[in-house]
Parts: structure tokens; C-alpha cells; sequence
């Protein structure tokens, strides 16, 4: 139980002892907290398996993207309750958080290392490597010296020894993947790292990884209106035994309901206002997939999110999603979409309504979009 529910269940059991609640009040309350209980305790022991052999990382159903407490998304909250919100999340039952060298640049990083120094032997942490300066705006950086070094700069921000997934984040066409590998190779026997992952790489380049250094997970965007790793990577990863994490599965906030065609974004800290997908015109023609998802999910309880979240899960078991949130309400709501299970029948009929819906607009474009699926 939580610190907040166990205190309300201790300040009322107090009211009951001075005769201010009746007996039968606290008898349901406590029936319902062992309810509660149960139910955290279920979700907490769903585990799935990211990677081959040795690589593996057992991890929980939903994984938390700390991107946006620092970086691209309009705001940055108060450091403080962000802190409290990745603490809160490892409480909850979440031990995969995602972080970057880039965001920020760096201050994620800090913050992330910041928040989870207390309890660093019961999570993971994942991190990245692979633009210059950690800048994105200033192209890809794979070389093994580069490597090296920000490993060395993000095991200081994150306050650790080691880094339990390092992703190289753009693969870089002037570097071999080869010489990729085996440089987080070295790593992993200087014991840095732990584990290596790429992100939006290209089936070939996976292989070629995977050739040198076991893969543990590979990350890319992957969500119900950005669909292609199903033909692409998916299957390679299935193949090979890799883990696949999909980051922005709800596609910036895209499939929740709450972004329409009058929200407005600082484009100072956010890429959304660059992107075709967030453009009045595409959020509208894009609506019917949010009225798919509430359709499905007004019968069953469920918000728009949990039902995106919930239709991933249901595609391949070694899919961890990765939603990223400020708010303590929404990571609770995407935590809770891992308790729902499909009916084979109406996960088909689902399926089939999403299938009929034409995405309107790119997920990237310009330099973005040339740094993907290499």
C-alpha cells in the first residue's frame, strides 16, 4: 500500500477508535485496501525479458521516458516534483527509466542521476550516446574515443559506476557498426556498462551489432500511427532475441485526447511544432483514431492512452514501452494499462477498426528524418 493510502487508512481506522465512523466503514475501507493492494502487487510482478542470454534485463511491462521533465516538451516542471515523480514511479513498480546524453543536453542526465542515486541497486537505467556534444542539431558522433568519453561524463551525471543500458541513439554512417560494438564491447568487460542497445536502427545494422556484441534491446518509435517497425525491425528482433522498446507510444502525447488543433507549444523546448503530425490540419484528419480508441475504451473503463498502451503490449511479449509523463495521475494511468489483457476476438476487431484509419503526415522530417531507420 501506499504511503498516502495507508495514512488515510490509519487517520480513519483513528476516527472509528473515537466512535466519529462506524465499525462497518473501517471493515470496507480495509477491504478495500487489501483490494488495492492486491491489484499493485499483480501489476508489480508483471515482468518482461529484454535481450538474449547473459544480456538479459527483466524489467517491468512499462518503462518511464524522462525525456520531457528537461527537454522538448514546452515546459520543465519544478526539478523537485520531478524527482519525487521518478521516485514515485520506482515505488509504483516501474525499474526501467530512459535518459539521454541529448536531452538537455546533459541536465536529464543530472536530474535522472539526482533522483535515483537513493535506490540505484533496484532499477535500471538506460542512457545514450552518438551526437556531437550531445547536440543533435549538430550531427552524429560514433567514433570509439567519442563513445569512451561520454560514457565516462554520463556515469558522473547519472552518479553511478555503471550504466545498465547504454543505446548508441542515431546510428552514424561514417563510423562501421562493427567498430560500434566493439567499442561498447570493451565496456562492458571494463564494466561500465552492462548492456548495449541501439536505437532506430536499421534491420542490417542490427544484425551487424548483434555479430559483435550481444544486443540487448533496440529502441525506436513505435506507436498506433507510426506502424513500420512491424514489417522493419520487429521481426529481426524477434529472430534474434532482442528486446524492442518503443519510445513516444503515444506519440508525444498525440494519443491521449488531450492535444488538438488549438494547443500551442514553446518552440524553444519542443520539437512537436516542427513535426507534420502536430499540424492543425493532420491532428484533425488524425481524430478518428482517438475516437476508435475511446470507443473501445468508454466500455471497458479504460482512458485513450491505456488503450494504445494496452494494444502494444498485446503485440509481442518482448515489447516495453517507455511513455514519458510529468504528472503523477498519467504515469499511474499508463502503469495500470499493463493489468489490462485482450480477448483474442476483440483485439482483432480493434486491430481491424485501426487498420482502416490513413495517417495523415510524417513522423519526421529534414535532418530528423535522416537519422532514422539507418
Amino acid at each position: 500500500m501506499s504511503t498516502n493510502n495507508r495514512r488515510e487508512f490509519l487517520k480513519i481506522g483513528a476516527l472509528a477508535g473515537l466512535g466519529l465512523i462506524s465499525s462497518n466503514v473501517l471493515q470496507a475501507k480495509d477491504s478495500i485496501m487489501k483490494e488495492y493492494d492486491e491489484k499493485l502487487i499483480d501489476l508489480k510482478s508483471e515482468k518482461r525479458i529484454l535481450g538474449p542470454g547473459k544480456h538479459q534485463l527483466e524489467v517491468a511491462a512499462i518503462g518511464l521516458g524522462c525525456m520531457g521533465m528537461s527537454y522538448h516538451r514546452s515546459f520543465v516542471p519544478d526539478r523537485q516534483m520531478s524527482i519525487n515523480l521518478i521516485r514515485n514511479a520506482a515505488d509504483l513498480g516501474l525499474n526501467l527509466f530512459d535518459t539521454a546524453e541529448a536531452y538537455g543536453p546533459h541536465s536529464n542526465e543530472e536530474l535522472v542521476g539526482e533522483a535515483l542515486q537513493p535506490i540505484r541497486k533496484e532499477i535500471l537505467i538506460a542512457t545514450k550516446f552518438g551526437f556531437v556534444d550531445g547536440m543533435p542539431s549538430k550531427g552524429l558522433d560514433s567514433k570509439p574515443e567519442t563513445i569512451k568519453r561520454v560514457v565516462d561524463q554520463s556515469l558522473k551525471r547519472l552518479r553511478t559506476d555503471y550504466i545498465d543500458l547504454l543505446y548508441q541513439h542515431r546510428v552514424d554512417p561514417n563510423v562501421p557498426m562493427e567498430d560500434v560494438a566493439g567499442t561498447v564491447k570493451e565496456l562492458i568487460q571494463a564494466g561500465k556498462v552492462r548492456n548495449f542497445g541501439l536505437s532506430e536502427a536499421s534491420a542490417e545494422n542490427i544484425r551487424k551489432a548483434h555479430a559483435v556484441q550481444q544486443v540487448t534491446a533496440l529502441q525506436s518509435e513505435y506507436s498506433l500511427v507510426t506502424r513500420q517497425p512491424e514489417q522493419t525491425v520487429i521481426p529481426v528482433c524477434e529472430e534474434l532475441g532482442i528486446g524492442f522498446v518503443p519510445y513516444s507510444p503515444l506519440s508525444r502525447g498525440l494519443i491521449t485526447g488531450y492535444i488538438n488543433e488549438r494547443t500551442k507549444y514553446n518552440a524553444s523546448n519542443d520539437n512537436r511544432p516542427a513535426l507534420p503530425r502536430y499540424q492543425k490540419d493532420a491532428i484533425i484528419a488524425n481524430w478518428p483514431l482517438i475516437d476508435t480508441l475511446k470507443d473501445f475504451g468508454d466500455m471497458r473503463g479504460l482512458t485513450v492512452a491505456q488503450v494504445a498502451l494496452a494494444w502494444i503490449l498485446a503485440q509481442k511479449k518482448f515489447i516495453v514501452p517507455i511513455p514519458g509523463t510529468t504528472k503523477w495521475a498519467h504515469l499511474q494511468e499508463n502503469f495500470d494499462s499493463a493489468s489490462y489483457e485482450f480477448k483474442p476476438e476483440e483485439l482483432r476487431e480493434l486491430t481491424a477498426s485501426i487498420d482502416k484509419i490513413k495517417i495523415v503526415g510524417e513522423r519526421a522530417v529534414g535532418q530528423q528524418a535522416q537519422q532514422i531507420n539507418n
